[in-house]
């Protein structure tokens, strides 16, 4: 709430009040930290975004309704690697990867890494087979295996790693989702399953938006 406040220059109880009524309409989502649980992560809900903005164009005039794009069908002009990272390098960031390589095209490059890898969960490879997408023979990579190399995005998908992720060669663009972790302990496997679709469903929603971003930023010359 601070941080917001701090870039919209606007007092506190001024933020709180339209983020009640952004969340009141569904258009942002609020998740409280998993690294110590004061700080609050607001997150815009982007499709829903669309949907309304497609809503108000067709009650304008036909010809004001937005049609979207179907994902992945355009490529994108010039090479893109993208950093996905989180904890233990187990889901999350593996299926960020996973799910990117097939949505993205040839033409952009994703690898993961963890601050403190964990082998890959089962849940996160049955996710991505029903998506067909095999991940079952990939390894769990430590943030410092690309110490040198260099990205054009690096996105943080949990509230841990994106307090202790390097910085990185070449003025990476740093992204963060707060997305929780879909293994609970003391959950088996069939129990956190849900937990793994409805994550794997978050992520291609983001990541299409993420790759418009992308094809964006290159169509204006921003990453070349």
């Amino acid at each position: 709430m601070r941080e917001l406040g701090g870039r919209l220059n606007a007092p506190q109880n001024l933020v709180s009040y339209h983020l009640g009524k952004l969340r009141a309409a569904e258009m942002v989502k609020m998740r409280r930290s998993s690294a110590d649980g004061r700080d609050a992560y607001y997150s815009v809900d982007l499709a829903r975004c669309r949907e309304l903005l497609a809503q108000s164009g067709a009650a304008l005039h036909p010809g004001l309704a937005l049609h979207a794009d179907v994902p992945g069908t355009a490529a994108a002009q010039g090479a893109t690697s993208v950093l996905f990272a989180c904890t233990g390098n187990s889901a999350r960031s593996q299926m960020a990867e996973a799910l990117f390589a097939q949505m993205g095209g040839a033409s952009m490059r994703a690898v993961s890494a963890g601050s403190h890898p964990k082998p890959l969960h089962s849940n996160a490879v049955r996710v991505l087979e029903r998506r067909g997408i095999d991940i079952s023979g990939r390894r769990s990579k430590h943030l410092d295996e690309f110490s040198g190399s260099q990205f054009d995005y690096v996105v943080t998908l949990c509230d841990r790693v994106r307090e202790v992720c390097p910085e990185f060669q070449g003025h990476p663009r740093v992204i963060h989702w707060s997305l929780a972790d879909p293994a609970i302990d003391g959950k088996n496997d069939d129990e956190t399953f849900p937990l793994f679709e409805e994550l794997a469903a978050e992520l291609e929603s983001r990541l299409e938006f993420l790759i418009e971003l992308i094809k964006q930023d290159l169509k204006n010359g921003e990453r070349t």
